[in-house]
């Protein structure tokens, strides 16, 4: 390598140790400009890969891809060069060439975590790759972004009025720029809303809080007297740490931070603070001993300290990296990693604590998640508020986005009609949900309503009018997390003249119903339920044909019949009624009647005077209206007792 004048590989591998990446990409990219020869082939692809480590460390996927493809081409022996160009791939959003390389990797290592891993990832992501999987509308947060890195969001406390976050913008405090990054250092800033709820531009944190060295990604006591920050930890030519630290709150100023000490390790990182909402636990990210591998989530009790330190299991932990957690309530947790199946580098996912104690952990999904990394999520008053992420921007750069998922528009429409399905006036629609919602709407002149619903409640909906009898219905609401119209009509029965009651069939010349009729009788049964004050005449007409008592002689057992079944599905003899009418009742032609047949004017009666006259067709017509069963309500004051 002596050839190699000015940029030194020695340089660049100690600029690396130190995970100084940004200044070891630049060392190693001369270096790498330098090996022309063609003996220099091996060396080419060894810097090639140290290259593309430094980019993968910067969260620079295209230019570290691009490096680990040129060492594998100059035949870097290494295998991690073509898992790591796997795992860039899948951070570019190109999971079909992903799942390639992991598929080609793991013939060569069938045990590997990460590659079996960032298979299941990248096919998971592939396979949804052309639709969002959730309502969720995200968007990126201009107000609060440079052109810099912004990321790590956090609410102040449940008004939701402040936004705290980590800036590496040009004003912020010390001009050095960080070896580590290539930018400045970061700090604290927050912005607030004005009186109108608007969002103001941010600014530095007033006291002593931001200093040189990068201070950042925090969270508050309940209080909101104390914040728990991650802050670097720089010593000349030694390898970077980060670990927590605390600052007071005094007249809206922050007091210098303080190390927090959670062990006597100094050699391990500690970082990503994250207060519960009781303040009995601070959550936070290390790679000390005891954890499952990488960055794992551990907790210690701020009431106890002394040996509460714990590590949060094996179901949330991986041997990839867990971090930035976010502690919504007592048995949910958010928090990303790259170490469960996911969209492509670190992934925000939601913990649910079960009734058995275990964590159920399930993929925010897209597009909460990109191909790109996501993390440092924050909840405002619902389900919205704001995250972090690098998704499009080619540097590597984070920033701020926003996130809402929109109310569901779930409702239900219809009409309430009486039978001959004209708009029944003053209609009272009731529903009530088993989620404790009970709303109530008059129906419109028209007859027609609409209720708003929620997703996954089971109701009971009730119509009624002045005249009329109650008609009731139920229904459930599907959980599909998808807008939704349902529909439902009311057809009242009326207190005031007879109802018809469709598809009731007998044989020809016959009394005994059919089986075809139990739907529109089990109906019948169930207004009678519903209404059980009323007691009613069950009524059955025929045609003009036939002599004149056996026509009564038949209507009468036909109409017998249904009685007979009532009763025997539990309605109270005592409430019903027969009588056969034979043909000394024909039927007056309703609106409804005329709508269906045009040849029939409104207000006919179809009496066989007038019937004979029609065409063979028409009297056919006219024979099948006369021949009905129907009921009359008697009475509206029964009662059993």
């Amino acid at each position: 390598m002596t050839g190699c004048r000015g940029a030194k590989l020695s340089v660049a591998d100690e600029q690396m140790a130190r995970g100084e990446y940004h200044d070891a990409a630049k060392t190693y990219r001369k270096v790498y400009n330098k090996l022309t020869k063609k003996e220099q082939r091996g060396q080419r692809g060894e810097v090639a890969f140290k290259m593309a480590e430094c980019h993968r460390h910067l969260n620079q996927s295209a230019r570290a891809s691009a490096a680990y493809q040129n060492a594998i081409r100059y035949g870097f022996p290494d295998s991690m060069a073509q898992l790591h160009l796997a795992e860039m791939l899948h951070a570019e959003g190109k999971y079909s060439a992903a799942i390639n390389v992991y598929r080609e990797f793991l013939m060569r290592n069938p045990d590997s975590f990460t590659a079996k891993n960032g298979l299941a990832g990248s096919e998971m992501a592939l396979a949804n790759q052309k639709q969002k999987t959730t309502r969720y509308v995200v968007k990126n947060a201009k107000l609060f972004n440079s052109r810099r890195a912004d990321y790590a969001p956090m609410y102040f406390d449940k008004t939701c009025d402040a936004l705290y976050f980590t800036t590496t913008n040009e004003k912020v405090t010390g001009e050095k720029k960080s070896e580590i990054t290539g930018m400045k250092n970061g700090d604290v800033w927050f912005a607030k809303k004005n009186e109108k709820g608007e969002w103001q531009r941010a600014e530095t944190v007033e006291g002593e809080l931001n200093s040189d060295f990068d201070e950042g990604i925090i969270s508050f006591s309940p209080d909101g007297n104390t914040m728990y920050l991650t802050k670097a930890r720089r010593e000349l030519n030694a390898s970077t740490g980060v670990e927590i630290y605390t600052s007071q709150r005094s007249d809206a100023k922050w007091s210098a931070p303080v190390k927090f000490e959670i062990t006597s390790d100094t050699v391990s990182s500690y970082g990503h603070p994250a207060v519960s909402p009781d303040g009995t636990y601070l959550y936070f990210t290390s790679d000390m001993p005891g954890g499952e591998g990488g960055k794992d989530l551990w907790r210690i009790n701020l009431k106890e300290k002394a040996g509460s330190l714990e590590n949060m299991g094996n179901i949330l932990n991986t041997p990839g990296d867990e971090e930035f957690p976010y502690v919504r309530t007592d048995s949910l947790l958010y928090f990303a990693s790259n170490g469960h199946p996911g969209y492509g580098g670190l992934d925000i996912f939601r913990a649910e604590l079960q009734p058995d104690g275990r964590w159920k952990v399930i993929n925010m999904g897209t597009p909460v998640n990109s191909s790109s990394d996501d993390f440092g999520i924050t909840f405002g008053k619902g389900e919205d508020g704001f995250l972090s992420s690098n998704r499009g921007d080619g540097r590597g750069y984070d920033h701020i986005y926003s996130f809402e998922l929109p109310e569901l528009d779930i409702s239900i429409s219809g009409w309430v009609l009486d039978k001959d399905e004209e708009p029944v006036p003053n209609a009272v629609i009731r529903i009530v949900g088993n989620d404790g919602s009970n709303q109530k709407e008059v129906a419109r002149d028209d007859g027609s309503f609409k209720f708003p619903l929620k997703r996954g409640v089971s109701y009971v909906m009730l119509a009624g009018a002045k005249g009329y009898l109650n008609s009731k219905q139920e229904f459930v609401s599907d959980n599909a997390e998808e807008d939704a119209e349902y529909s439902i009509d009311f057809f009242l029965s009326s207190i005031n003249k007879p109802n018809v009651v469709e598809n009731i069939f007998y044989d020809f010349d016959q009394a005994t119903l059919r089986p075809e009729s139990k739907e529109a009788l089990d109906e019948l049964a169930q207004i009678l339920r519903e209404n059980p004050h009323i007691t009613i005449e069950m009524a059955s007409h025929t045609d003009r044909w036939g002599e004149d008592d056996y026509n009564l002689d038949l209507s009468h057992r036909r109409a017998k019949s249904v009685i007979d079944y009532l009763a025997e599905v539990g309605i109270n003899a005592d409430r019903l009624q027969y009588q056969g009418y034979g043909e000394t009742r024909p039927k007056t032609v309703t609106k409804k009647i005329a709508n269906d047949y045009p040849q029939f004017e409104e207000g006919t009666i179809l009496n066989e005077e007038f019937v004979s006259t029609l065409s063979e067709e028409d009297q056919e017509i006219a024979d099948q209206i006369n021949r009905r069963t129907e009921f009359s309500v008697l009475s509206v004051d029964y009662n059993m007792y």
